[in-house]
């Protein structure tokens, strides 16, 4: 356990340094927001090309990790929905804040997944993350935007939403990176040693830009609905994707990538979705808060206990 808390230690680190950096003003938001795009549309998805390109991965084992993965999804996504009229009735859970809450345990955050999957796994570790992207990212924001405009407030235009989805950076890069590794062009040197210096400057910006994300101040309001979502997204998502690895017969080093996966906080781009389409955003924004924070705890209990199975 020790081990793996200090192989962490430095991701939390960073993330802390994010949080001071904004907090002191040393950035102003405007800064903070431009380093996010910068890693959004350049430096994570050169990183995700650089890595597919080359990558050297069985295709009987990445089916069935992907199984896995669309398991724990498809069975979150049934169980809320299944829920939600128990959510409404007996604990006044709102339909604008069933969508916050639904996102939060569905959805993830990609820089703190890319970034612990190369701090601690390494390389392989890298490209399982990416394999996970090319397969989640699609149905996560389909199954997320329907959710939103059938539950949601009606402030999004769905056909619009759908669109900013087919040019997901994310996607598009790991469909770039899967057709120039399964057409065997690659990347040459050149072109992978330019990869590969501006792709190693999005792990540690990525971290500093979820600290800079992290607000204290309204982790309070919503306190029951934010601890419940925190729960769904932390634990419940990692057993399920646990039982997703049983069931595809995923084991070794691929499942814990696909734990990790599970367990890191959901993503910012969830309050953006939750304003547009007409969630609760303040409730979306005390989720991240709490989630990241929660993370410190369980990430490292999710990946020791990974060790162990």
């Amino acid at each position: 356990m020790l081990l793996v808390i200090s192989a962490l230690l430095p991701v939390f680190m960073v993330i802390v340094l994010g949080y001071l950096l904004r907090s002191r003003g040393v950035l102003d938001a405007p800064a903070w927001h431009g380093l996010e795009d910068l890693c959004y549309y350049v430096l994570f998805p050169v990183l995700l090309v650089k890595t597919l390109a080359v990558a050297d991965v069985n295709t009987a084992d990445v089916a069935r990790y992907s199984g896995a993965l669309l398991f724990a999804i498809c069975a979150m996504t049934g169980l809320l929905l299944a829920g939600y009229p128990v959510l409404h009735r007996y604990f006044g859970i709102s339909s604008a804040a069933f969508t916050s809450i639904f996102q939060g345990a569905t959805r993830w955050h990609g820089f703190i997944a890319l970034s612990i999957a190369g701090l601690v796994i390494g390389e392989e570790g890298v490209v399982y993350m990416a394999v996970t992207m090319a397969v989640i990212i699609p149905p996560l924001n389909i199954i997320n935007v329907m959710v939103l405009a059938h539950f949601g407030e009606g402030k999004g235009n769905l056909a619009d939403v759908l669109a900013k989805l087919v040019r997901n950076p994310f996607i598009i890069a790991c469909a770039l990176g899967a057709f120039l590794n399964i057409t065997g062009l690659g990347l040459t040197t050149l072109l992978y040693n330019i990869a590969d210096i501006i792709g190693g400057g999005a792990l540690g910006i990525g971290l500093l830009t979820v600290g800079a994300g992290i607000h204290l101040s309204g982790i309070r309001d919503h306190r029951g609905r934010v601890v419940f979502g925190t729960l769904l997204r932390l634990l419940g998502m990692p057993l399920l994707m646990y039982l997703g690895c049983l069931i595809f017969g995923v084991v070794g080093l691929p499942r814990m990538v696909a734990l990790l996966a599970a367990a890191v906080p959901t993503g910012s781009a969830t309050f953006v979705l939750a304003r547009q389409m007409g969630g609760d955003a303040p409730l979306m924004a005390n989720l991240i808060t709490l989630q990241v924070l929660g993370a410190t705890v369980t990430l490292p209990l999710v990946l020791w206990i990974s060790y162990f199975l």
